[in-house]
């Protein structure tokens, strides 16, 4: 799969619109000026729509141009990303993987974009994997990205993903578990939405400790 997603979008481009209409309009004009896969699009948090396009370099390029063009002032935030690793495409459709026990990075900003540029920076300059990467739906329109491995390679992508977002003058939010627990690791697996958490089963014989 990772070897197929890079010769299909070695190139992404992200637009975040403050609404709806634009954002449609936008997406479908993207689509129709150079030969890119719309990857994905709809609303988040606050009223916004993302819009996520994939394709080779020249063609997402072509493409990125005419969605700010036709966007203006209902342009947000932006990204044009050449060369992208394959593993931020494959999350950005979706293909979590589970936490091992190794550490686990966790990194947060108000910007979409910059988030999936730091995710990008990260994985390219250490050993780690990314877990998930979620922009915007159901998270206040924030995004966050969580890397795997080593402790000192954990400590390396958080490292390149806050100087990132430090040359963007926006603020990131970092922590670093050095041996994550099982119980949290399901969590994450799950996908961190407190609505949708699993359920904790006590061990037989033990007793619910709020009762």
């Amino acid at each position: 799969m990772p070897v197929d997603i890079m010769k299909a979008y070695p190139a992404i481009a992200l637009l975040e619109l403050n609404n709806i209409a634009d954002g449609i309009r936008v997406g479908d004009g993207m689509a129709k000026k150079a030969p890119i896969q719309v990857l994905r699009s709809g609303t988040v948090s606050h009223g916004k729509f993302l819009v996520l396009v994939g394709g080779t370099v020249a063609s997402v390029e072509e493409a990125f141009q005419e969605g700010v063009r036709l966007a203006g002032t209902a342009l947000l935030d932006c990204l044009d990303l050449p060369d992208v690793h394959h593993r931020v495409v494959e999350v950005l459709l979706g293909h979590s993987i589970p936490v091992s026990e190794e550490a686990v990075g966790i990194l947060e900003t108000p910007s979409i974009a910059t988030t999936v540029e730091a995710a990008d920076v990260a994985i390219k300059g250490a050993q780690v994997e990314i877990l998930s990467l979620r922009l915007g739906d159901g998270f206040g329109g924030k995004g966050y990205v969580l890397f795997n491995g080593r402790v000192e390679d954990v400590q390396a992508a958080i490292e390149l993903a806050c100087a990132l977002a430090n040359r963007k003058n926006v603020t990131a939010c970092t922590q670093i578990i050095p041996r994550i627990h099982e119980g949290m690791a399901r969590q994450i697996d799950a996908g961190l939405r407190f609505a949708q958490a699993p359920e904790t089963q006590l061990p037989d014989g033990e007793s619910d400790v709020t009762g």
